[in-house]
């Protein structure tokens, strides 16, 4: 399993303080079949926890997933900040999950050496 997080997420943990280890522990949950929403497609929401806060005040991701395969972070809110995405993000995160789904290894690297995406290093 590889895991990348775009760099718009990875700004976004950045300013939120959210850990590599939770980011981790989503697909950890995800790969358990736990999750909070499929949107399909291969398109997830899980809830993180914000520190100091259960998971119900806390931030909501939205995950592109293929069990054993690859996962990519690819947005991310406070739940206080926003109710939910709407139909037409959730349309354009399923087209961006199969371009996505279709990289092979070699551009996925490429992608993360050009800084689209950073990568987690993962021992699952």
């Amino acid at each position: 399993m590889r895991i990348f997080k775009s760099s718009w997420f990875s700004r976004f943990v950045h300013k939120e303080q959210i850990s590599n280890e939770s980011l981790i522990e989503a697909i950890a949950q995800l790969e358990a079949g736990n999750f909070d929403a499929n949107l399909g497609g291969g398109v997830y929401k899980q809830r993180l926890a914000r520190s100091g806060q259960g998971k119900a005040g806390g931030y909501r991701v939205l995950i592109c997933f293929v069990q054993g395969e690859h996962s990519f972070f690819i947005y991310g809110f406070l739940k206080s900040s926003r109710k939910n995405i709407t139909l037409s993000e959730k349309k354009d995160l399923k087209k961006m999950a199969k371009i996505l789904f279709s990289m092979t290894e070699q551009q996925l690297n490429q992608q993360v050496k050009a800084g689209a995406f950073q990568e987690i290093k993962y021992k699952g």
